[in-house]
């Protein structure tokens, strides 16, 4: 439910203050072997409020919404940063300002579907795979959805609102091959509600085929041999790198942690044919996933350019990461729940496209592997990375061959990425990116393919 006229509490602010007021309402349905196993839907609503003063932050939150409870958060919130400065304040710079005023509602125009709608949906999904493919040992259907609904007010003139919706719809099938259980996945879908993404079941039969056939492929597969390689990592891969890898290690609050980045500002990290970037709301003049005009400090969100070609030139900031590294806030603070605080968090971050044609990149690798989707994975602050590998195939002579059974990738992203030497032309974007720092939210990740060298874990 919309938040109306949040600026008529801007007289309750007597330090600098941002007022938000937000509902996350979720859903899920899943189906698993043609039985309906889960069928939930949720919401959270409330208010928060943060003031600062003297480098300090005072937070309050309440699960009302109502101008009592609105009044209490703002009063707490100022109570709290008076407190802290009083015990732990310092001589702060100013905050910076860049007040966002925009109103965004990317709510589906259609005739919302009903509950049950959604289960038949799923269930005929289920029954194209059984029927596709008699012989699998499981199948597991899901259908998820996040509206993500806020209303923000800031005392340096900030005054916002969005909807941004997010459906999913998540298959998962698994076969026996000589005794050992042999699955796959693939997500579909992504921002705007279940009404714009899916249409009807059949519009993905296309789709659950080509996962099928590779799921035969890979069933088939042979394992990757160790060692380091020349790969073609697809967008998934690449845009997994791109977030994981290299984006955490340039959010300034992790810079000023330690990250490896605070050495490399102004530095050749990457070869000169990567340009990444952490986008706000569009990208090649296309809506991103997780679009972002106004960040929850109120700062009116752009496009941060964290590598050009090849070198570091950006970090992503919040209010305060920018007044400590005396430069603009890039509008990269976000809080999932009303009852979070907002961090500096990443938006969309991917590669910018090259000028290479994948089959040419293929076409330059003697012996090697083409990687097209990864599961679980890891990073740290030193952007040394592991991420598993459940599809791909090898490259012999310049052309694809067998499928590959599950592997695994790792390396140093700093070093890694100075090893590209195609990119191509290009973009895609990952459908159901979440990111876990502290607090779990929808990013946008994804790119073109990138041709480099990487260590490959599989067996000998």
């Amino acid at each position: 439910m919309r938040y109306s006229d949040i600026r008529r509490h801007a007289g309750l602010f007597s330090e600098y203050t941002e007022l938000r007021v937000q509902e996350n309402r979720s859903s899920r349905i899943s189906v698993l072997n043609g039985d309906v196993v889960g069928n939930a839907a949720s919401s959270q609503a409330g208010v928060s409020a943060r003031s600062y003063k003297d480098g300090v932050w005072g937070f309050a939150s309440s699960p009302e919404a109502g101008d009592e409870a609105v009044r209490a958060c703002v009063v707490r919130a100022a109570a709290n940063a008076r407190f802290l400065a009083s015990v732990e304040g310092r001589d702060a710079k100013p905050l910076p300002s860049r007040p966002g005023n925009s109103e965004h509602d990317l709510s589906t125009a259609k005739a919302r579907v009903s509950r049950k709608e959604l289960i038949d949906f799923a269930r005929e999904l289920d029954a194209y795979c059984q029927k596709r493919f008699p012989g699998l040992l499981s199948r597991s259907v899901s259908l998820s959805a996040l509206d993500m609904e806020k209303t923000l007010l800031s005392s340096d003139g900030s005054a916002s609102y969005s909807l941004i919706p997010r459906s999913l719809a998540a298959i998962s099938l698994t076969v026996e091959a000589k005794g050992e259980p042999i699955d796959l996945y693939d997500i579909f879908g992504g921002r705007g509600h279940f009404e714009d993404n899916f249409d009807k079941p059949e519009a993905l039969f296309a789709s659950i085929d080509l996962l099928i056939e590779r799921l035969k492929q890979k069933a088939a597969g042979v394992y990757a041999k160790p060692g380091t390689k020349d790969v073609i990592l697809d967008s998934d891969l690449a845009g997994i790198l791109a977030h994981e890898a290299i984006g955490h290690t340039v959010e300034a609050d992790l810079v000023l942690g330690g990250s490896v980045a605070a050495d490399y500002m102004g530095r050749q990290v990457a070869s000169p044919l990567i340009t990444l970037v952490d986008y706000a709301n569009t990208a090649s003049g296309r809506l991103c996933p997780v679009p972002l005009w106004t960040d929850d400090e109120g700062i009116e969100a752009r496009d941060a350019v964290l590598i050009n070609r090849g070198v570091l030139t950006s970090y992503m900031h919040n209010k305060e990461s920018a007044a400590h590294f005396a430069t603009e806030p890039t509008g990269n603070a976000r809080a999932y729940g009303f009852y979070d605080e907002p961090l500096i968090r990443m938006r969309n971050t991917a590669i910018v496209p090259g000028d290479s044609a994948l089959a040419d990149m293929i076409a330059s690798v003697d012996d090697g592997y083409y990687f097209l989707r990864s599961s679980n994975g890891q990073a740290d602050s030193t952007s040394e990375f592991m991420f598993g590998v459940v599809m791909g195939y090898e490259i012999k002579g310049g052309t694809l061959g067998s499928a590959l059974r599950d592997c695994t990738i790792s390396g140093v992203a700093f070093d890694m990425l100075k090893t590209v030497s195609m990119v191509s032309g290009d973009m895609s974007w990952t459908a159901a990116g979440m990111c876990g720092k502290k607090q779990s939210i929808p990013v946008g990740m994804g790119g073109p393919a990138i041709k480099c060298r990487v260590n490959v874990g599989g067996r000998a």
